[in-house]
């Protein structure tokens, strides 16, 4: 893993050169930083970037986002530009959310970082990050529900985000991005840890097209998250955020 970081890290600092950004935070997404990934899981790194100051001093729309590949897809670079970042977490965006707490960090400005974060705990709305969950678990779930085998990529993508469902309605905080803790702190059994912990044992040994038997156990529990969420997501409250706290935050960071 050192070895692969050192290369993102150059390829992102290359990226800043030919671009004339400055990179904020640059971390990975995806199963490795979810904490279940396979031996041939490719890298999904994120990051979020400024201009200099006078690049937003325009009347015209320019590009705000960065999309890259490289060694034939191994790599995934895509960076947002911090206006738009800005403007996502307003919406409590939660691919964003996720992003600002991953675990494996590559570039990060500790000022950015922690005045987001802090942003963050206004500006989550558990209706809106629901919705994105609720409805990446219906997706997920269907491609694996009627099949007796399954994906065990697919059958961790659907589990994830219907264990996010869960933590959203029983929780006051934001989902963790790593599945780990939510399974952690969550009530499950100590038979049903051990199933899903065993489950990730088994996915860091397989490849990513690996079939696995479908589990019953963990299907059941995946309807069951999603009825209740179906139920009460038009409940839950919105975000307490303030525009104009949001505004001073993008202000100060653009100011060196």
């Amino acid at each position: 893993m050192d070895k692969m970081k050192n290369k993102i890290i150059e390829k992102l600092r290359n990226v800043e050169k030919e671009y004339n950004i400055q990179i904020l935070l640059a971390c990975e997404t995806g199963s490795r930083a979810w904490g279940f990934p396979s031996p041939d899981s490719d890298y999904d790194v994120r990051f979020i970037y400024k201009h200099h100051k006078d690049w937003y001093l325009s009347l015209s729309e320019k590009k705000d986002t960065i999309e890259l590949m490289f060694d034939n897809n191994e790599m995934d670079l895509s960076g947002w530009d911090l206006r738009k970042t800005l403007n996502l977490l307003w919406k409590s965006n939660a691919s964003l959310l996720e992003r600002i707490q991953s675990p494996v960090v590559y570039i990060e400005n500790q000022a950015f970082l922690e005045g987001i974060k802090n942003l963050a705990t206004t500006c989550y709305s558990k209706i809106a990050t629901m919705h994105h969950y609720l409805s990446m678990a219906k997706n997920m779930y269907g491609e694996v529900q009627q099949k007796e085998e399954v994906k065990l990529k697919k059958l961790f993508y659907a589990l994830r985000t219907a264990t996010a469902c869960e933590w959203i309605l029983e929780k006051e905080t934001m989902p963790p991005i790593a599945f780990g803790i939510m399974l952690e702190n969550l009530n499950f059994s100590t038979h049903f840890k051990e199933k899903i912990n065993d489950l990730i044992a088994l996915k860091a040994t397989k490849s990513e097209t690996y079939l696995h038997f479908q589990e019953k156990e963990i299907n059941q529990y995946i309807e069951k998250i999603i009825l209740k969420a179906e139920n009460e997501a038009k409940s839950l409250p919105a975000s307490k955020g303030q525009i104009e706290d949001l505004n001073s935050f993008f202000v100060k960071t653009l100011t060196p």
